[in-house]
């Protein structure tokens, strides 16, 4: 009995120990934190620089054209958007379309932009152009005083003429050689009338601007294109009168002067000019051209159209 009592005496005596020395070990380290792994850094989407333009070897482009793309204000929306566009220069002359045809046979021009078809045809056949584009087109109207004393409101273009003929009213020409003026002679000839040497018959020599503030102020008849009319109109004591004949269509094309005639002619430049104005943007502003201020176009583009579209 004394025996086994010890024995259990030392088990129990080792067992004691055997718990302190467990309460006293060291508590095990906390298990750290797995550190995150940083996402993959992803670079910003480069924005492209913007296409530098290139400057023209030869900047400076002349261009014959007629008064009424500059009287009617057309020139001021186009060559400033060209411009920006292209890194050229233009230096334009705004004369009538005889005159600048005249420009372009003796190399005096790069490009043209004109409305005297059949005059630009023989351009064409003389080989003073190498290339004729359609542009676009507005109309030729006849206008006049209130009181219309000739009477020739709503009728057609040629017996308009022929009314004003007899009445002996007075009518303003241009008589400088423009497409107006040859359109003008044209609408006479077809009536089987020459008014030259008439006293009621007076012809200006200026620009079509100059000649509509002419005729108003002598009460006057004058023929002349939409576009500038309306541009000029509340200066004026004119009113519309003979309008929508179809022999008053009236058609601008672009050439380029023919550099094989005159080699110093601006050939990249002019043929840059002619591109921008058949180009979509081109004509959308002429298309949108008038629009905001007259409630209709002044102009209607006509890139791409058969040239019998507009009866030529």
């Amino acid at each position: 009995m004394i025996r086994t009592a010890s024995v259990s005496r030392w088990f129990g005596l080792l067992l004691g120990l055997a718990l302190v020395a467990g309460a006293c070990a060291p508590a095990p380290a906390p298990t750290a934190a797995p550190t995150p792994i940083p996402p993959t850094a992803v670079p910003p989407t480069a924005i492209p620089e913007p296409t530098a333009i290139p400057t023209p070897v030869n900047p400076d482009i002349i261009l014959a054209t007629t008064t009424s793309t500059q009287d009617s204000g057309l020139l001021d929306v186009l060559l400033p958007a060209f411009q920006a566009a292209t890194l050229y220069n233009i230096q334009t002359v705004a004369v009538g379309t005889g005159q600048a045809l005249k420009m372009g046979e003796e190399g005096n021009a790069d490009v043209l932009l004109v409305h005297a078809p059949s005059s630009e045809v023989t351009f064409m056949d003389n080989s003073f152009g190498s290339d004729r584009r359609l542009v676009m087109h507005n109309d030729f109207i006849l206008v006049g005083p209130a009181g219309d004393p000739a009477a020739i409101k709503g009728l057609s273009a040629v017996d308009a003429l022929k009314a004003i003929y007899a009445a002996g009213a007075p009518f303003a020409s241009r008589g400088d050689d423009s497409g107006t003026y040859k359109k003008e002679l044209d609408l006479w000839k077809k009536a089987g009338l020459d008014p030259a040497g008439q006293s009621w018959y007076v012809e200006t020599g200026q620009g079509m601007g100059a000649s509509l503030i002419i005729a108003s102020e002598k009460a006057a008849y004058i023929l002349t294109d939409r576009a500038t009319f309306l541009a000029n109109q509340d200066k004026l004591q004119l009113v519309i009168l003979s309008e929508g004949d179809p022999t008053l269509l009236n058609v601008y094309h672009v050439i380029i002067v023919n550099p094989d005639k005159w080699p110093k002619v601006n050939l990249a430049g002019a043929t840059a000019f002619a591109d921008f104005l058949v180009s979509p943007d081109g004509q959308a502003l002429i298309g949108d051209f008038g629009v905001a201020k007259f409630g209709q176009p002044l102009f209607t583009p006509d890139a791409g159209k058969a040239e019998a579209e507009l009866g030529l």
